[in-house]
């Protein structure tokens, strides 16, 4: 099924690729567009979320990961959608215009489970920084996960479980 069919309140189990980013890096493509630079990376068809790794440990692919508060990150939405993303993950209700922007842009928020960031990184298979490592956690990841736990809070119409 297509992120783009779910329905508010169906979980999933996603397994492929995740973007991780939250306000700095956030600000620092807003910064990069700005000036009319290219990013160093696509985000086109992306799922980004909003977290920062804590300091792994050794043997571990990634630190502990957990959920960032939404509603934060909402002033970038549009901006992260315009370059192609289709869906973010975070935790909490996020702002009424973000309904429309799903609905605008045919993207998906999903929530998932916080205060299980340890639990979550078990999900993690591999994980690398792709831009502004300078920001240390705040940096840009990629990552690739088995059976993510997902639950639709806002779908693609709209539709939102808080309502």
């Amino acid at each position: 099924m297509k992120i783009v069919e779910l329905k508010a309140g169906e979980m999933i189990q996603y397994c492929g690729e995740l973007i991780v980013m939250r306000d700095a890096a956030q600000k620092k493509i807003r910064e990069v567009l700005e000036f009319k630079d290219q990013l160093p990376f696509s985000l086109e068809g992306k799922i980004v979320f909003y977290a920062g790794p804590a300091r792994k440990a050794a043997g571990s692919v990634i630190g502990a990961i957990g959920p960032t508060t939404s509603i934060r990150m909402d002033p970038f939405l549009e901006m992260l959608l315009k370059l192609g993303v289709k869906a973010t993950i975070g935790k909490g209700k996020r702002n009424e215009y973000v309904k429309e922007l799903s609905k605008k842009y045919s993207a998906v928020y999903f929530i998932t489970s916080s205060g299980t960031a340890t639990a979550l990184s078990k999900k993690v298979v591999e994980a690398e920084i792709i831009a502004f490592p300078e920001l240390g956690p705040e940096a840009i990841y990629r990552l690739e996960v088995k059976e993510f736990p997902l639950l639709v809070a806002i779908d693609s119409k709209g539709k939102s479980i808080y309502d």
